[in-house]
């Protein structure tokens, strides 16, 4: 028969996703979570322990010296089998980590617990596009395309307009849109071509370099603007250095002020867990709803 905390591990096993911090790295996020399950699983009510039919020796009466023994079988617990000397029924939790955040990046990230480790491999394989919003601003250009890295130059931004920002990013995502065909490996003459973008389903087969699906602006107050992408096969090293070009593509300079990702194929911000959800009963919850999520979907299909 299953423990309780054999029957609480089952229900964490599956995907969900929790908000990573900026100037936090992953692998921290991750053993936390590892921790925070564990101590759930532990907290978990033990079995009852096992009984033993032993014989047990007492005086046949209380006058009597110890010589006059008798023997009588008596109930007792299993001792051995007490959670004191086994130790925790559960010493280690995989948790799975998905498409990475760097150290300096916050946002959505993925993670798996039990069997659903092989779901997020086979998730991985899909075209999952990835949502995030840059903060950049312009006026200076850094070693590491970041607003905390070394300044290389500096330039004026008073030229640079809403409509000259537009422009700049309708030639990147145009140029985007045709590394995504050429890489699709599909005939673009094809009616499966043409069902597979209708679906959304046009993406690289396996690795390529990164694309831009998606790219607009929705603030613009110079020196500060924040964009909006969706992309494949991204780093956030790529997102900084793109801010980085559109400052130059605007014969200017940009550095890049943060990273966020807000989806990850069908995880959202509102689906992720903040820091103080990051707990056992919380993940269940959250594994629970995308579960039912998944299978709405495909009740709808």
């Amino acid at each position: 028969m299953a423990t309780p905390a054999l029957r609480m591990f089952r229900r964490l096993e599956g995907l969900f996703c929790v908000y990573k911090p900026s100037g936090v790295h992953w692998k921290l996020v991750r053993d936390t979570i590892e921790t925070n399950l564990l101590k759930g699983l532990d907290a978990a009510p033990s079995q009852p322990l096992p009984q033993e039919v032993r014989f047990l020796a007492h005086p046949v009466s209380e006058t009597e010296a110890p010589k006059g023994l008798s023997l009588s079988a008596a109930s007792v617990p299993v001792l051995s089998k007490h959670p004191l000397v086994t130790g925790p029924e559960f010493q280690h939790v995989r948790v799975g980590v998905g498409h990475r955040l760097d150290a300096f990046s916050s946002g959505v990230l993925v993670l798996a617990v039990g069997n659903g480790n092989k779901a997020l491999n086979d998730f991985y394989r899909t075209r999952v596009t990835r949502g995030y919003t840059l903060e950049g601003e312009f006026g200076t250009a850094t070693d590491d395309f970041s607003h905390t890295g070394r300044v290389v130059e500096r330039s004026t931004y008073g030229h640079i307009t809403q409509d000259k920002m537009d422009r700049v990013l309708a030639m990147l995502e145009g140029a985007n849109q045709k590394a995504l065909l050429m890489y699709s490996n599909v005939d673009m003459r094809s009616q499966e071509a043409y069902e597979m973008a209708v679906h959304g389903l046009l993406g690289p087969e396996g690795k390529s370099q990164p694309i831009m699906t998606g790219l607009r602006c929705v603030h613009f107050q110079p020196p500060n603007f924040t964009l909006e992408v969706q992309c494949l096969n991204e780093t956030q090293k790529y997102l900084r250095k793109v801010v980085h070009e559109i400052g130059l593509e605007l014969r200017s300079t940009a550095a890049c002020k943060g990273v966020r990702r807000t989806r990850d194929g069908p995880f959202t911000l509102q689906d992720a867990l903040i820091h103080h959800h990051w707990t056992a009963s919380d993940v269940t919850q959250a594994i629970r709803q995308y579960h039912s999520k998944k299978n709405q979907k495909y009740s709808h299909t």
